[in-house]
Parts: structure tokens; C-alpha cells; sequence
């Protein structure tokens, strides 16, 4: 490969980084055609980015960027595919479907400004809540209390109501 394409890949590289604020290192070493095609797909599926890289080449990316990646520079070793998302937790999920057959492994993941390096932070990564999920339960935890005002409300309406009712109806 050429100096040129090289310097253009890594280019490529910083510009996908910077545009995903999550992705994940994925060990893609012993996937055949049929998996890694199978892989894409479910990506795809996901609304995730898969990109097999040279190593060397996400390094030079990795200390171009903004951000300091060290902590994954360890990881970087065998076939490596990275997995772009907007959504932190959807690699991870998508993995642990994969993880049954023993292939592809999750060598780190960098979400949520954090770095998880292993393959047991998979359960950990798959904990992450959404930015749609953590909405979802911040709604609920709000209608829970006007819910419950509301109901004591009416059930004291109908008691006010019944001790009126009473009152009004006893001889003087």
C-alpha cells in the first residue's frame, strides 16, 4: 500500500471517529466469509458501521484524535474490525447474539467517554441504557407522582362527597 493511501485512510479514520461517539474493537480473527458477511448484515440492520482495519493504521488514527486512546492501544493485535454506532449499547447486544458460536470476541469498546478493555465488559456494555431509554424512565418516574396525587384527590373528592351527602341527610 502507499504512503498516500495510508495517510488517506488514517484521514478517513479520524473523520469516522469523530463523527460516532461510540464504537467497539471486535476480534474478528477465524470468521469465515459466510459469518463476516452475516456480521455486516446485522450491523447494517442495527444502524452500526463495521470497518476491518490494519492495526497500525487505527493507531496513527487513534493518536491523531482529540481524545486520548491509550488505554486501547494494547487491544490493538490479531484482525480487528471496529463497530461505529450512535447508540452505545447496540454493539454489545449484537455481540452477545454472535457470542454463542465463541466468534467474533470483544477485544474493547469506547462508550459513553469510557473505556471498557476485555471481553468480560460485554455484560457491562449491554447494561448501558440508551439516551431513549434513560428518557423513557425519567417519564415514568415523573407521571408516578402526579399519578398518585391525582388519584388521592379523587378518592378524598368521593369521601368529602359521601360525608356531605350524610351530613345532609341527617334529621336536625
Amino acid at each position: 500500500m502507499r504512503k498516500e493511501d495510508k495517510g488517506n485512510i488514517i484521514v478517513q479514520l479520524g473523520e469516522i471517529l469523530k463523527e460516532y461517539p461510540h464504537f467497539y474493537l471486535v476480534d474478528a480473527t477465524g470468521m469465515n466469509a459466510a459469518k463476516t458477511s452475516e456480521m455486516r448484515r446485522k450491523c447494517f440492520q442495527s444502524d452500526i458501521k463495521m470497518v476491518l482495519v490494519k492495526n497500525t493504521l487505527l493507531h496513527k488514527a487513534f493518536e491523531a484524535s482529540d481524545v486520548d486512546f491509550s488505554p486501547l492501544y494494547g487491544c490493538l493485535k490479531g484482525t480487528t474490525a471496529v463497530l461505529f454506532t450512535n447508540v452505545a449499547n447496540a454493539p454489545a447486544k449484537l455481540l452477545k447474539d454472535f457470542a454463542k458460536d465463541g466468534s467474533p470476541a470483544l477485544k474493547a469498546a469506547y462508550a459513553e467517554e469510557g473505556f471498557y478493555v476485555g471481553a468480560d465488559q460485554l455484560d457491562a456494555l449491554t447494561a448501558i441504557k440508551s439516551k431513549e431509554e434513560v428518557i423513557a424512565d425519567i417519564v415514568a418516574l415523573l407521571q408516578s407522582p402526579a399519578k398518585n396525587v391525582i388519584s388521592a384527590l379523587q378518592s378524598g373528592a368521593n369521601t368529602i362527597h359521601g360525608v356531605l351527602k350524610t351530613l345532609g341527610e341527617r334529621p336536625e
